[in-house]
């Protein structure tokens, strides 16, 4: 049975949700003491060059067997482009390479946890703002991902600091994302950097 037009746009929305917030096991095997985190930077490496092996399939237009994958993974705006998972991998492998875990693991869980909160919550097109409730509510969930990290590594004053340096980033990278020639940024590729940086700023001017 073929679902109408409307209802399957949703339950691929669902899915590309459910494979957005899968990146949150991302560190959890280096948080389990399983490995250490430059092998979780060198596993997330590997995430990139599998991510780069499938966008050039498609862009080759040799989807084949692949097309449901494509289908869970690519919007309608993204076909022409790298699309967001591939963004969103990069992103995430620079953020694990480039920050120590304390600020890379929430801004890396901002993206795979608050995102698809943010995107539930929003009804607003690729290329436009979020309302600024949408907004506000991304802030609050990703102050309560730093937040956890934050205190007991800098205190109670100054890790509350830190973890609302990274959260408000996040959130504008999230609900308002900059425009180059018309296209807006994909905040895929902006959020962990944007809350990893914002964190990292804080804890150097705090401490």
């Amino acid at each position: 049975m073929t679902l109408p037009a409307a209802a399957w746009r949703e339950r691929v929305e669902f899915e590309r949700r459910l494979v957005h917030a899968s990146g949150t096991l991302y560190p959890v095997p280096y948080l389990l003491g399983w490995i250490s985190w430059r092998t979780t930077g060198r596993l997330l490496i590997l995430s990139v060059a599998i991510a780069a092996v499938l966008e050039a399939l498609r862009l080759a237009d040799s989807v084949g067997p692949l097309a449901p994958l494509y289908d869970a993974l690519v919007r309608d705006y993204e076909a022409d482009g790298v699309a967001g998972y591939a963004l969103y991998q990069v992103s995430m492998a620079a953020t694990a390479l480039v920050f120590a875990p304390v600020f890379a693991v929430p801004a890396m869980w901002m993206l795979s946890v608050g995102d698809p909160i943010s995107g539930g919550l929003g009804d607003n097109g690729a290329t436009e703002p979020k309302r600024l409730s949408v907004v506000a509510a991304m802030v609050f969930v990703c102050f309560g991902i730093a937040v956890p990290y934050a205190i007991p590594e800098f205190g109670p004053d100054p890790g509350v600091i830190v973890a609302l340096a990274g959260a408000i980033p996040a959130a504008v990278a999230d609900g308002l994302p900059p425009l180059i020639r018309g296209v807006a940024v994909d905040d895929n590729l902006t959020i962990p950097p944007a809350a990893a940086s914002g964190m990292f700023l804080a804890a150097a001017l705090i401490g």
